[in-house]
C-alpha cells in the first residue's frame, strides 16, 4: 500500500469517529458544517452524508424534514398537523425505549396491588397478644383433661354396682360438676347422722378453672350443712392441695374426692344440727371463707394458727 492510499485511510477513520464536525471556516475541512438552525433538504443530505459523524446523524435524524415541509406535506391532504409538545422536542431517541419498560412495569405494580390491598386488609386485625395465645391453649388443656376424667368416672360407676362417687355435670357445664360421696367410714359419727337424717350421700360441687390443671378446682360442700372435719362457713374446704401453694397437676377428681372422705371423718366432721352463726350457707360464703384461709396458712404455714386468727 502506497503512502498516499494510506493517508486516505487514516482520513477516511478519523472522519468515521470524529463526534464533532470541523469548523465551517477551516480551510482544511472537507465538510461544511449545517448551521443548527438549518432545516430541509440541506440538513437531512449533511447529516446523512457518509461524512457526518453517527452521533450527529443520530441525534439530528428527526429533524430530518422541516416543520415547513410538514407543513407543505399536510396542506393537500387538509390534515392540521399537531404540534409536539415541549417534553417530546427535548427527549433524546433512546427516551422511547425507557418509557416503554416504565410502562410495562406499571401494570406489574397495579396488577399486584389488588392482592397487596387483601393482604393489607387481612393483616389490618392486629395479632393476638402472646397471652392471649396461652389462655386459649390453656382452655383447650383443661377441656381434654375434663373429657378424659370424666369418660373414666363414667366408666368406674357402670362397673360397680356401689360406686365411692359419681359424677355429673351441672347443666351440661364441663366446667362445673357435683359429685356425689357415698363411700363414708360406717364407724365415723358422721355416718350416724347422715343415717339419722335419712341420707346416704354428701354433694360436692368442684368448678375448674380456665388454667386447670395447673391451678386446683373450687371444692365446697353443698349439703348437707356440716360443722368441723375441715369444712368451713359456706361449705369452704380446708385442705392444703386445693390451695396453689399445695397444688400438683398431677391430681385427678377422684384423688381429691377420696381425700376428702379421709379428711372429713379424720376432723370428726358432724352435721350441723342448728346453724351457728347468722351467714349463708352459699358459694359466696365459701370464696369469701376460702380467701381468709389461705391467707392463714400463707402467713403461718399448715400448722394450727392462734385462736386470734380463728
Amino acid at each position: 500500500m502506497t503512502s498516499r492510499s494510506k493517508e486516505r485511510v487514516t482520513a477516511a477513520i478519523r472522519r468515521i469517529f470524529r463526534t464533532t464536525p470541523e469548523r465551517n471556516d477551516s480551510p482544511s475541512s472537507p465538510l461544511k458544517a449545517v448551521p443548527k438552525t438549518q432545516n430541509g433538504p440541506a440538513a437531512v443530505a449533511a447529516n446523512n452524508s457518509p461524512m457526518a459523524s453517527p452521533a450527529r446523524r443520530l441525534l439530528r435524524c428527526r429533524d430530518a424534514v422541516s416543520p415547513a415541509a410538514n407543513l407543505d406535506l399536510v396542506a393537500n391532504a387538509g390534515v392540521v398537523p399537531q404540534q409536539p409538545s415541549k417534553s417530546s422536542r427535548l427527549q433524546f431517541p433512546g427516551a422511547s425505549f425507557f418509557k416503554s419498560k416504565r410502562k410495562t412495569a406499571e401494570p406489574k405494580a397495579t396488577a399486584s396491588s389488588p392482592s397487596s390491598s387483601g393482604s393489607s386488609s387481612s393483616s389490618s386485625k392486629p395479632p393476638s397478644h402472646p397471652s392471649e395465645q396461652a389462655a386459649g391453649h390453656g382452655k383447650a388443656v383443661r377441656t381434654k383433661r375434663l373429657m378424659k376424667e370424666l369418660k373414666e368416672i363414667q366408666r368406674l360407676q357402670k362397673s360397680s354396682q356401689t360406686p365411692s362417687f359419681t359424677a355429673e355435670l351441672v347443666n351440661d357445664n364441663l366446667y362445673e360438676w357435683h359429685v356425689r360421696l357415698y363411700a363414708i367410714d360406717p364407724e365415723s359419727d358422721l355416718s350416724r347422722d347422715m343415717r339419722e337424717h335419712g341420707l346416704n350421700h354428701i354433694l360436692i360441687s368442684f368448678t375448674f378453672p380456665d388454667n386447670f390443671p395447673f391451678a386446683p378446682p373450687f371444692m365446697r360442700v353443698v349439703t348437707p350443712r356440716i360443722e368441723k372435719g375441715f369444712v368451713m362457713e359456706g361449705g369452704a374446704i380446708c385442705m392444703e392441695l386445693l390451695t396453689p401453694r399445695g397444688w400438683a397437676s398431677a391430681y385427678t377428681v377422684e384423688a381429691i374426692v377420696m381425700q376428702f372422705a379421709a379428711s372429713i371423718v379424720k376432723g370428726q366432721g358432724r352435721i350441723a344440727r342448728k346453724p351457728k352463726g347468722s351467714k349463708d350457707f352459699t358459694r359466696r360464703t365459701a370464696e369469701e371463707s376460702f380467701r381468709s384461709l389461705v391467707k392463714t396458712h400463707e402467713k403461718y404455714g399448715w400448722v394450727t394458727p392462734p385462736l386470734a386468727d380463728g
